[in-house]
């Protein structure tokens, strides 16, 4: 039998026969691994799978032990008719095993109701798997539009089924603050509620006279932080300053640079000129949200955005230019460079570091913050250049809020076109630079959700692209697209059955 995997491991050979999952079937695992199983599987089998007394005929035994070559994410998987048995170096191991045996089953095993009737044959095999990239990323963007706390779970089980580990939730922007802060209120009283959004393309000028709003509570996003850790995906937090700050200038007006006056939450897609000022006051309140935000979030990375910030206050402002001086820089464009100096001194309080967007390459970053390359594939080699870690997420071939294809049937997109294609072939670690003085961590895509107001347009727009920037970082560059397409095809019938709204392949 061929069997059919997305992302496709590093070795796999098809054996004969196959393994049958009864209601005898028992489970030789470590607690939690054992919970993720009956998690994944037990809705559309409806099986108990206890705990076996020893691994044996007729138990899936997952097994973590010294084995140093696997890495901390990687496994070896044994299927025969007696019984399924996978080892690993971690527990992380042992959870991308269990997605891999997942698909091994019937497609209907990704379905979130019983199918009865079915026969859960596991295909067998013997498969040793390690990730190509250590970071397996996706952005999702729940500041321009708010999306239901279930909907990001259901974004992170999607994610946990292609072997991706990096949640990068963008919190806050002009648009909308979704991050309840509990110092200051006002961030999501008011700062999380707009009057209305753009209508059509932001180029047309229009609005849809329509309020929206909502906030995520630090109950909510704790819980959704250890959801996402039990499939093996942590969350990176992202608060974008110090642009893309209006929705808190509007809760906040002390913030801005112009305090006496009253701004909203801004209602159109764009970049706003009014950011944060300079002051020691709105510093500290950036690092009081920064210490309600770790609390919540403990990944070790920090983003802090950096990215878009418009200077046309601060050259205007007494307080930057003061600053400027204060500091010996060259010009307000430089403030950047010490607002990331400042939030990473205050993150390191908390044994953290920070993440920023490849601007800061010009305006003075730390050597040890991770460069998100966006702005191209040359931002990517100059990050690594530079001597920084660097996550490879240039818009051209990441961005899943572009179009697919330039089809009048193509739902409103800010820009495209960016087939699967061109994600599948898409190569992070640049030629000649493997070994240089920066390295890449992985790859992570973005879903930028000004043109995706509905969970329902999220995975439109993210399936089945997000498959194809899931092999690349787990199984490496390189691949061929034919073979992918063809795997893919099979792993469509997951997704129906977990009732993914993915757009259709050509």
């Amino acid at each position: 039998m061929i069997v059919m995997l997305v992302p496709s491991p590093r070795a796999l050979t098809p054996q004969t026969g196959h393994f049958v999952l009864t209601a005898d079937t028992a489970l030789a695992a470590p607690a939690g691994v054992a919970d993720l199983v009956r998690e994944l599987l037990g809705p559309a089998t409806g099986l108990p799978l206890p705990d076996a007394a020893a691994p044996g005929p007729g138990v899936i035994a997952l097994t973590v032990a010294d084995e140093p070559t696997l890495g901390p994410e990687g496994y070896r998987l044994s299927v025969t008719p007696e019984g399924v048995t996978a080892v690993a170096h971690t527990e992380a191991g042992l959870r991308w095993a269990v997605q891999t045996l997942r698909q091994l089953l019937p497609a209907a095993v990704f379905g979130a109701a019983p199918a009865p009737g079915a026969e859960w044959r596991v295909a067998a095999a013997e498969i040793e798997d390690v990730p190509a990239y250590a970071w397996r990323g996706a952005l999702l963007d729940v500041a321009r539009w708010c999306h239901p706390i279930g909907f990001v779970r259901r974004f992170v089980d999607l994610m946990a089924a292609h072997k991706l580990n990096t949640l990068h939730l963008h919190l806050t922007d002009d648009q909308g603050w979704r991050f309840q802060v509990r110092k200051y209120p006002r961030l999501t009283e008011v700062g999380a509620y707009r009057t209305e959004s753009s209508a059509g393309h932001a180029n047309e000028d229009r609005r849809d006279g329509v309020p929206h709003g909502g906030f995520y509570t630090q109950d909510e996003l704790r819980d959704l932080v250890a959801y996402a850790a039990r499939r093996g995906v942590r969350i990176m937090p992202e608060l974008d300053l110090p642009g893309h700050m209006q929705a808190a200038i509007a809760a906040y007006p002390e913030l801005g640079n112009h305090p006496d006056r009253q701004l909203g939450v801004m209602t159109y897609w764009g970049i706003s000129e009014h950011v944060l000022n300079n002051s020691d006051a709105t510093l500290g309140v950036m690092k009081d949200v920064l210490d309600e935000l770790v609390e919540i979030f403990p990944f070790e990375i920090v983003h802090i955005g950096g990215d878009e910030c418009p200077t046309v206050e601060w050259q205007e402002s007494e307080v930057a230019q003061a600053r400027v001086r204060e500091l010996g820089l060259t010009g307000v464009d430089q403030l950047q460079g010490w607002w990331a100096a400042e939030m990473a001194k205050h993150l390191a309080g908390h044994g953290r570091r920070i993440a920023v967007w490849d601007e800061l390459l010009e305006r003075g970053v730390q050597s040890d913050a991770v460069i998100f390359g966006w702005q191209g594939e040359e931002r990517v080699h100059a990050a690594l250049a530079a001597g920084h870690e660097v996550v490879a997420a240039p818009h051209t071939h990441t961005y899943l809020d572009y179009a697919e294809s330039d089809s009048p049937d193509e739902p409103l997109a800010i820009r495209g076109t960016t087939p699967i294609e061109k994600v599948y072939g898409y190569r992070p670690t640049p030629d000649g630079l493997a070994d240089g003085p920066g390295r890449v961590l992985g790859v992570q895509a973005q879903v930028w959700s000004e043109y995706v107001p509905t969970p329902e347009l999220v995975e439109y727009r993210t399936y089945p692209r997000l498959a194809a920037l899931a092999e690349v970082g787990w199984s490496g560059e390189g691949g061929d697209v034919a073979d992918f397409r063809t795997r893919l095809a099979e792993h469509i019938a997951r997704l129906d059955a977990a009732g993914v709204n993915y757009r259709p392949l050509d």
